[in-house]
């Protein structure tokens, strides 16, 4: 699906009064009241700005404010555009007491039951994914053919994905360039609201904005479309060993009184890796049970900074990914909900070889095919599997050894001897010196 502006526009308009926001007058009052205090002294453009709020909706909210002694005008500066507006005593005190409840200071939020409606509209769901599309995305990677006809039909299923095998198939790497295909960009909320509770969503070191777009200015300030969402790619997000079942929750800051979103959430329209399967602190099988209810119903449950538990959207392609059997972390009953279970194998020798010399170009590192297949006799020898990541990681070594000896970037019989046993802990050899 190609969410071109004209769809954008027409499933989260621009609001044109306080009701079509979703939020209270007084909501949006003490919003201004937040801004005012936080930022200081601003003119009708700068709070429309900032508040992400067209400026007619803002002067309503405005002249009662003033009405009621908590704002007062000041005249205009050479800097600004029109008169400006700072807090009285009053407006402070008001200012206060809202920023006790919350600590957001933002744009206005949207709405739980509008987020849904634009989480539906825009599902990850409806990204119909082909062959073609996703051979293209991998045009410029190694990667056997069957493991990417694999992979193609369970992305295109929308239901979550186990991908297991040993460490350094490069099982990341793939998903990571999986997400090439998801397609087109997305309406992310900066934040959404559950009655007085305020949940920030957008995340810049998460969320990217589409390819070209030069300014998040440029892009959430598009003509027609509610700017309290900014338009992002689909988001990818990746957690692992550090993963707990607090980190699924939505996490409430007692000191700055500001709730972030969990990652999930954060990830709603795209897709969450859960990478390292078993390494966590907490026990696989509970991990999985916390997944049971988003991955059947689509939606999820989080608790609110007043204790509540709210209905949330699950709009995510889930992935496992594990180095170790599925069946050693899961029963055969949960495994059966995954649906798709995908084996990554070693690469064979000529995979191999067009790695190492993808790796070699891109580290512009001179390497002759006759050490390379002193490389391979040892990988025999040694009984170790082919690797897509070791390549990479021998030939980084390498590159390494020339620039600490202020030489040439050519791979020798010796630079690339010793690479391999710096990388590779011989285990006999362990053994003894233990």
């Amino acid at each position: 699906m190609n969410m071109t502006d004209s769809i954008q526009h027409a499933i989260a308009p621009r609001p044109r009064n306080i009701e079509e926001t979703g939020l209270s007058f007084d909501f949006i009052a003490a919003l201004v009241c937040k801004h005012l205090h936080v930022n200081g002294v601003a003119d009708l453009h700068q709070l429309s700005e900032n508040i992400a709020l067209s400026g007619s909706i803002l002067e309503l909210v405005l002249t009662d404010l003033r009405k009621h002694n908590q704002v007062e005008i000041l005249a205009a500066s050479q800097s600004s555009q029109g008169e400006r507006y700072t807090l009285t005593d009053k407006g402070v005190t008001e200012a206060l007491v809202a920023l006790n409840k919350s600590g957001y200071v933002g744009p206005a939020p949207v709405p739980l039951e509008q987020y849904k409606k634009v989480v539906k509209a825009q599902s990850i769901q409806n990204s119909k994914i082909t062959r073609p599309e996703v051979q293209k995305a991998f045009n410029d990677t190694t990667i056997d053919p069957h493991l990417l006809d694999q992979l193609g039909p369970a992305l295109h299923s929308g239901r979550a994905i186990m991908i297991y095998g040993l460490a350094g198939t490069g099982k990341t790497y793939i998903c990571k360039r999986l997400a090439r295909v998801l397609g087109d960009s997305v309406l992310l909320p900066y934040a959404i609201s559950v009655g007085e509770s305020i949940i920030q969503v957008y995340d810049p070191a998460l969320h990217r904005l589409p390819h070209g777009s030069a300014t998040e200015v440029g892009v959430h300030l598009h003509q027609g479309t509610d700017p309290r969402f900014i338009k992002c790619q689909r988001p990818v997000a990746i957690s692992g060993g550090e993963l707990t079942l607090d980190m699924l929750e939505i996490d409430h800051d007692k000191n700055t009184r500001l709730s972030q979103a969990p990652l999930q959430l954060k990830a709603n329209n795209g897709m969450y890796l859960i990478d390292d399967l078993g390494r966590q602190r907490v026990h696989p099988m509970d991990l999985f049970n916390r997944w049971i209810v988003p991955m059947e119903e689509k939606h999820d449950y989080l608790s609110l900074d007043n204790g509540k538990r709210v209905q949330i959207p699950f709009d995510v392609i889930l992935i496992f990914s594990a180095n170790i059997n599925p069946l050693e972390l899961a029963d055969e009953a949960f495994l059966r909900r995954l649906g798709y279970k995908i084996r990554f194998e070693p690469i064979n020798e000529t995979q191999y070889v067009e790695i190492w010399h993808q790796y070699a170009k891109e580290l512009k590192l001179i390497c002759e095919n006759d050490f390379l297949d002193e490389i391979i006799e040892r990988y025999t020898k040694e009984n170790r599997p082919l690797l897509p990541c070791h390549p990479r990681d021998l030939l980084g070594i390498v590159k390494d050894q020339c620039e600490y000896e202020g030489v040439a970037r050519i791979a020798t019989s010796e630079r690339l001897h010793i690479a391999w046993d710096t990388y590779f802990i011989n285990l006999e050899n362990a053994r003894m010196d233990l």
